[in-house]
């Protein structure tokens, strides 16, 4: 294992090891394939303070995980070791070639044992807590008797189920919603022509970006200044991770189009078997039609598609849309793990134990 400034993958011999690694990856996770996490790179660490963590096995490129050193633990002044994530990635799972699960972690954990600095802990953060890569952590940590804790754990929505998209509505929504679904598209209809568009390649995906930052920042993101097109950092990010995942085949769009320009659009990624939710904005003109609910339902058909087992809203728990058309949850949390030598691990418990006791205060609250 070994730790690199993330400019030396910016290059094309290293970005062809890269992404076949994400193709015989054993969990995907599109947010740090190369066509989305080289703009973000470009675009919001221009201090270069990130760093990859790389894993070769037999001079093959194994693993990989973007890193970084961080001065504060949210509001506290502990410093630490961390996975990067930036506000529009939603998933912190490494890279990691298949069977290659537990060498990873084990060789990660002796990294950061050796490289801790100032760092009094690694916090890992968006992990799915179920799968492969989990179960391999948990197997390390504790042949390692290594203290660590889950210090914030959701169960995001998600879609999968064997049912036809019209099957699996009427199972996880009301008749009377359902009516109410189709009298408001009907209305839509009434007032001019509307359809839903679905885009798989990369055409038109430069005017497709364009009307995307424009209508997300019409709305209540645009005023509070947290829309993508609010920084050219963000804008040029999302152009650029949007045009590489349309040419990676990465990449589904779907508009609901009312007289001819869109009112709501959505953007989510593939990466097989499973897709990921990105960004989606609407009109806030024609909220009486609830142009986001009616997107959403229409994206239900990707349950009819062969290519896509699973869809991780990527959302939170309680978000008023996927939390109930999408009745299926995937367990994501964030890990603490104590690293280096005893003083360090002793004040790491310290402070585990601290946030521990704060997760139950707040569970029985």
């Amino acid at each position: 294992m070994r730790s690199c400034p993330w400019s030396e993958f910016d290059r094309a011999d290293r970005i062809g090891h890269w992404d076949a690694l994400a193709q015989w990856a054993s969990e995907p996770n599109p947010f740090f394939e190369s066509w989305f996490l080289l703009p973000a790179l470009r675009a919001l660490d221009a201090s270069r303070h990130v760093k990859f963590l790389c894993l070769s096995v037999e001079g093959q490129l194994a693993g990989l995980m973007p890193i970084t050193r961080s001065p504060r633990y949210y509001r506290y002044p502990f410093p630490h070791l961390a996975n990067w994530a930036h506000s529009n990635c939603f998933l912190g799972t490494p890279l990691v070639a298949l069977g290659c699960e537990r060498v990873f972690w084990q060789e990660m954990l002796r990294w950061a044992d050796s490289h801790a600095q100032a760092s009094m802990f690694m916090h890992l953060i968006h992990l799915p807590l179920s799968g492969p890569l989990h179960e391999a952590l948990e197997d390390v940590l504790a042949d390692q008797s290594r203290l660590s804790g889950i210090v914030m754990r959701q169960e995001r929505p998600m879609l999968a189920s064997p049912h036809s998209a019209e099957d699996y509505l009427e199972t996880v929504t009301s008749k009377k919603r359902r009516k109410e679904m189709r009298r408001q598209f009907n209305r839509l209809c009434e007032a001019g022509p509307t359809e839903f568009a679905w885009q798989w390649d990369e055409d038109d995906i430069v005017r497709w970006c364009e009307d995307f930052l424009l209508l997300e920042a019409s709305g209540w993101k645009g005023k509070s200044g947290s829309a993508l097109a609010s920084t050219p950092d963000t804008s040029q990010f999302f152009r650029q991770s949007m045009l590489g995942a349309a040419r990676k085949g990465k990449l589904v769009r779907l508009s609901l189009m009312h007289r001819g320009r869109p009112i709501a659009m959505l953007a989510n990624l593939i990466d097989r078997p499973g897709s990921f939710g990105f960004k989606t904005a609407f009109d806030e003109e024609f909220s009486a039609f609830s142009p986001g609910v009616l997107l959403e339902r229409e994206y239900l058909a990707t349950l009819d598609r062969k290519d896509i087992a699973w869809c991780d809203s990527c959302a939170a728990p309680d978000h008023p849309v996927m939390s109930d058309l999408w009745a299926a949850r995937r367990p994501i949390g964030r890990i603490s793990i104590g690293i280096g030598g005893r003083l360090r691990r002793t004040a790491f418990e310290q402070i585990l134990s601290l946030e521990m006791a704060r997760q139950g205060e707040a569970a029985r609250s």
